[in-house]
C-alpha cells in the first residue's frame, strides 16, 4: 500500500475525502460511521483499488460492478435502519453493500447468482470478521424465503417492476428499496408494506445492471 509523506496511508485519506463528501448529501449518522469503518479496497480488484474511494461505480468482473458510494448510502439510509432488523440484500455483487448492512443491522442475508462473486464476497467478509452476514447461491426463487420474513430488503440490481415474490418475503410495515425501470435505466424507490397497501416512494434515477431470475429479466 502506498504511503503519504507525513506516513498515513493513502487510502485513509482516500477514505476521509470520500466520507466528507457524502456528509454533505447523506444525512444518516449510522451510515455515514459504517461506511467510515468499512474498507472498500478490499472489496475491488487489485487493478481497481487506487480507484476504490471514487465516488462512482467500478467493475468487479463477469459484468457487474460494485456501486458508486454515493448510491450505497442513499439506499443503505433508505431502509431507516435501527440495528434490530433482519435485513435481505439480493445482489451481493463485491459484498461492501453486505459488509455496510452488517454494519448496522442485527443480521444480513445475502444472495448472489455468481458462484465467483460468492465465494469471494464471503472470503472478504469472513476476513472482516463479520459474523452476522450470510451469503447464498440464488435458487428457483427469488431471495431466500427460508430465511425471511425480513424487516428490510434491499435489491442491488435493476427490477422491471416489485417482485411479488420479494413483497411476501417482507414482514408488515417493513421496507424494500430497489431500482425500477428498463435493463438500463430505472428510477430507485422504497416500497414500505402496509396492512391493506403498498406505500411507494421516488427517491430519484439512477443505472445498475438488470436483475436476473424469477419475475425480473432474462439473461441474455
Amino acid at each position: 500500500m502506498a504511503l503519504t509523506h507525513d506516513g498515513t496511508d493513502d487510502y485513509a485519506v482516500a477514505r476521509a475525502r470520500l466520507i466528507a463528501s457524502l456528509k454533505q448529501q447523506i444525512r444518516d449518522d449510522r451510515v455515514i460511521k459504517a461506511m467510515s469503518r468499512v474498507p472498500r479496497e478490499l472489496f475491488v480488484p487489485p487493478e481497481a483499488r487506487l480507484l476504490a474511494y471514487d465516488d462512482r461505480p467500478l467493475p468487479i468482473g463477469w459484468g457487474q460492478t460494485i456501486s458508486q458510494p454515493f448510491m450505497i448510502a442513499l439506499m443503505t439510509s433508505a431502509l431507516r435502519l435501527t440495528g434490530s432488523e433482519k435485513v435481505l440484500e439480493i445482489g451481493t455483487g463485491s459484498g461492501y453493500q453486505t459488509a455496510i448492512l452488517a454494519e448496522i443491522a442485527r443480521k444480513v442475508v445475502s444472495v448472489e447468482r455468481l458462484s465467483e462473486l460468492a465465494e469471494r464476497a464471503r472470503l472478504v467478509l469472513d476476513r472482516l470478521g463479520y459474523t452476522n452476514a450470510e451469503v447464498h447461491l440464488s435458487g428457483a426463487t427469488l431471495g431466500w424465503p427460508q430465511g425471511g420474513p425480513y424487516q428490510a430488503i434491499l435489491i442491488a440490481a435493476g427490477a422491471p417492476r416489485v417482485p411479488d415474490s420479494l413483497l411476501e418475503q417482507l414482514e408488515l410495515h417493513g421496507r424494500m428499496v430497489l431500482p425500477v425501470g428498463s435493463r438500463h435505466d430505472q428510477e430507485l424507490i422504497r416500497v414500505t408494506k402496509l396492512p391493506a397497501t403498498v406505500v411507494t416512494e421516488r427517491l430519484g434515477g439512477c443505472r445498475f445492471v438488470p436483475l436476473i431470475g424469477p419475475e425480473a429479466w432474462d439473461e441474455d
